[in-house]
């Protein structure tokens, strides 16, 4: 039982990085082009989506 709670709350997790990543992908570029910082965006849905997948083969 647990093991699907958890499952299911890594899926939300990875599609709410998802949003926020289509959704301040704007701002990344603003920020990479203007100021030089880099926004680590990809890197995080990456994660988030490692993880989720790791965790639904079990």
């Amino acid at each position: 039982m647990f093991d699907r709670i958890r499952t299911a709350a890594l899926f939300g997790l990875h599609q709410a990085t998802v949003a926020a990543g289509i959704s301040l992908f704007p701002v990344a570029v603003f920020a990479r082009q203007r100021l030089g910082i880099n926004v680590p965006l990809g890197r995080l849905v990456e994660t988030t989506g490692q993880a989720y997948e790791t965790v639904s083969e079990e």
